[in-house]
């Protein structure tokens, strides 16, 4: 038998290399055990090569150029001699060969199809396909380990182009298993993206990933998921957004992601499924990956769904129910998330589970009627850790603190009020020394505290670290110092370091800040400037709206928070226009109001403000109490209630004393209230009544001089 063709060109000597005939005869030969070269030791034959060429032998009578060169060139390649392996593998025409390779494949893909035997021999053998394929992939794995990356790329997508357009319907089961033709396509497969991702290609990374899994490759379950797997931390964590996949052959009606996150779920979520049918083993990280796909997209509803239909056993029962607690507190379900977490730390559970029991006292101090749980938690916390951990033992010491502070507004007596601010602050600032005074979160509420105890000094003190501390970058941090500035009556102040926040954030971050900007104007009697604050900051909540529109559920979030904003923005400036006896202004802005949001308390209680300001005493009234049967407890609508009545009744009425007693109970540091209740004591002249009277006045004169324009918290 002929080893070359007669007709076939043999390459040009080189200096540095053999000619080709010389490495197509002695190296090939070498290879096989057969060294014909003098003064050479005789190496122990490679099976695979002599079977490879045997086979290829047999179907076709003959080894060609292109085979010979893909089997020394697979010899260098095992040797490590990559360069010399490459010089060989570059050597094959693969645009040649290409045709004829495409006709084996698509005369082998319909025989396969008809169950028949086709006498007529193709032109090349499927074992000369797999030897051609084989070396593509090899010169694709020497180029990579040179770090040729780019190139390595193309030559891999070689591969996958000529099986595709030779089986466009996808590769047949159990298709060239008996020339490892399946093996050399899988890998290639599997590596083209790496490859892309290394040559710093996204945009041909994210075609190579779709590709992988949209065609049918015959991958195994393994392969499939690992692909899968890798294209989610691709999306993900890539840094950049990918292009949405515009998939034709989808089903109408069928959903097609519209960004990287949306991908990236869809992709968890069928890797959970293949989970929960038993098809891949379970691995922890699709799990972790779908939470924060989740998370940051607003879907941890969602992520709760597929928890609960993880089979038992697959991940921890105590494990199950905080992740679930997460997920529920994430998604505003607090009540939920404290009962999972009430079963997580019950005796039979793990009662001592540290991040369940700070979760727990976070939920509660978040929640004013739970604050004693929350402190029950927190202390509980304390204990579990007994110094083990000073970093959770400072949390732990910070939810007490902060607990203890909510659960003082609760206490029905001035002493025990006392008592459970100076325990806050007590705690407060051993979580601050834990942390040597350089946590921000831990001094922000030191200084919140400091600030609603009317302790202004110290409160501005550790404000103003904060904002050093944090560089400037937390919107609470500014807004705090401004409201402590205007609680200290320094409005100059307070206006400047608005100013310097708002040159230091972001548009989106700006809403509260020129809320509180406006509210400064206003208590400078700058009316003009307050209403041109306001209105920058309409228009900032309309351009962010119309950028929400597309990100309804990444957004979620924010768009509710710019929905509520907008809504007191609007009852702020109807404020200011009732001021000004501008009526028409006025109904026009809580006409806006109600458009967003139809039933609002302080809506009510402007409207009533506005008819109080006409003189229409019985329509205030109404309006009061349409106030209060949505929010029973709105502070201002009770004061506003008791006025109204005390103006059109007796002096004396004992509903007027009962609607500012129940503010005062909802909010004990309010001097409007203090300031009323001294009047109606006044009116009833009596020498007691006028001693409590000057007992309330006075304690609206110092809750009046050091009451800031927002509230603190």
């Amino acid at each position: 038998m002929k080893f070359l063709r007669s007709g076939d060109q043999l390459g040009p000597t080189d200096e540095t290399y053999p000619s080709s005939q010389s490495l197509v005869t002695n190296d090939f030969f070498s290879a096989s055990g057969h060294s014909f070269l003098p003064g050479k030791l005789d190496l122990k034959p490679d099976t695979g090569n002599i079977e490879e060429a045997e086979l290829s032998l047999r179907e076709s009578g003959v080894l060609n150029y292109e085979e010979a060169r893909a089997l020394l060139g697979r010899y260098e390649y095992q040797k490590g001699n990559l360069v010399a392996a490459l010089h060989v593998f570059e050597g094959i025409d693969i645009a040649v060969v290409t045709p004829k390779i495409k006709i084996a494949l698509s005369r082998n893909g319909e025989r396969r199809k008809r169950h028949s035997h086709n006498h007529g021999e193709p032109e090349m053998s499927i074992h000369s396909v797999g030897l051609l394929l084989e070396a593509l992939f090899l010169k694709t794995k020497s180029l990579q380990a040179l770090e040729r990356f780019k190139e390595a790329a193309q030559s891999c997508k070689v591969i996958m182009d000529i099986v595709e357009s030779s089986l466009p319907e996808g590769l047949p089961d159990n298709f060239g298993a008996e020339c490892k033709l399946q093996e050399t396509v899988s890998k290639a497969v599997e590596l083209l993206p790496e490859l892309w991702k290394l040559a710093d290609c996204p945009r041909e990374a994210t075609l190579s990933y779709r590709r992988a899994l949209l065609y049918q490759w015959n991958l195994d379950a393994g392969t499939t998921a690992k692909i899968q797997k890798e294209f989610v931390v691709f999306l993900l964590y890539s840094g950049g957004e990918v292009m949405p996949p515009n998939l034709r052959s989808q089903m109408d009606g069928s959903f097609v992601p519209g960004n990287n996150i949306e991908e990236a779920i869809l992709l968890l979520m069928i890797l959970l499924r293949k989970v929960s049918l038993n098809r891949i083993e379970w691995d922890p990280s699709i799990l972790d990956h779908l939470s924060f796909a989740l998370s940051i997209s607003g879907g941890l509803s969602s992520l709760a769904d597929h928890l609960e239909e993880l089979l038992p056993g697959t991940i921890h029962r105590s494990e199950r129910f905080y992740d679930l607690a997460l997920c529920y507190y994430g998604a505003d379900k607090d009540t939920t998330a404290l009962d999972l977490l009430g079963k997580l730390l019950h005796g039979r559970e793990r009662p001592k589970h540290v991040p369940g029991l700070l979760m727990a006292s976070k939920i509660c101090c978040e929640n004013p009627p739970l604050a004693e749980e929350g402190v029950s938690f927190a202390q509980r916390a304390v204990e579990s850790l007994d110094g083990k951990c000073t970093q959770l033992e400072n949390v732990a010491k910070l939810y007490l603190g902060v607990s203890l502070s909510a659960h003082s507004k609760l206490a029905v007596s001035d002493s025990e009020k006392f008592e459970r601010q100076s325990e806050a602050l007590q705690a407060l600032e051993t979580a601050g020394r834990m942390t040597r005074m350089i946590d921000p979160l831990v001094l922000y509420h030191l200084s919140l505290e400091y600030a609603e105890q009317r302790k202004l000094d110290d409160a501005l003190h550790y404000a103003k670290y904060v904002v050093k501390l944090e560089g400037g970058s937390n919107v609470k941090g500014w807004l705090l110092l401004a409201r402590i500035l205007s609680a200290k009556k320094q409005f100059l102040d307070a206006e400047s370091i608005i100013n310097a926040a708002l040159d230091q954030t972001g548009k989106w971050d700006q809403g509260d800040l020129l809320r509180t900007k406006a509210k400064i104007q206003i208590a400078q009697n700058q009316l003009k400037n307050a209403i041109e604050t306001y209105t920058q900051l309409l228009a900032v909540l309309q351009i962010q709206r119309k950028s929400f529109g597309s990100w309804k559920k990444l957004y979620k979030d924010n768009r509710d928070r710019a929905r509520n904003l907008e809504v007191e923005i609007w009852h702020d400036l109807a404020h200011v226009y009732i001021s000004l006896s501008q009526w028409h202004d006025a109904e026009t802005c809580l006409s806006k109001s109600k458009a967003i949001k139809p039933y609002s308390a302080s809506r009510c209680h402007a409207l009533g403000i506005m008819y109080e300001a006409k003189g229409l005493y019985k329509e205030a009234l109404k309006a009061f109490g349409d106030a209060l049967n949505i929010d029973p407890g709105h502070v201002l609508s009770l004061i506003s209630t008791a006025k109204v009545l005390r103006h059109c009744s007796n002096k004396s009425n004992p509903a007027v004393r009962s609607f500012l007693t129940d503010a005062l109970r909802h909010d004990r540091l309010n001097a409007s209230a203090w300031y009323n209740l001294g009047l109606f004591h006044k009116a009833e002249g009596t020498i007691s009544s006028l001693v409590e009277a000057a007992e309330c006045f006075q304690a609206a004169q110092s809750l009046e001089e050091s009451a800031p324009l927002e509230p603190f918290r």
